[in-house]
């Protein structure tokens, strides 16, 4: 039964957590991302555990941390 439960639960969670976590290591300037407040904005820079958003139509800058990143918007299919 707890195996089963490990499988279940705790197998699936780690894998978002490793996918969440790649994801946050290529964040790069020019990117689209939203965070888990709903703000969307593009990265201006990135530091080490932050970067800086211009969000719209005033483009305004915001600060944020890293771990604040819920998604990368920018579509990958424009060459």
């Amino acid at each position: 039964m707890i195996v089963a439960m490990y499988f279940l639960m705790i197998v699936p969670n780690q894998r978002k957590q490793k996918q969440w976590n790649a994801m946050l290591a290529q964040l790069k300037t020019g990117d689209k991302v939203t965070t888990n407040g709903g703000i969307k904005g593009t990265i201006i820079s990135v530091k080490d555990d932050s970067l800086v958003l211009r969000t719209q139509p005033d483009g305004v800058k915001l600060e944020f941390a890293k771990s604040a990143i819920a998604a990368v918007t920018t579509d990958d299919d424009k060459s």
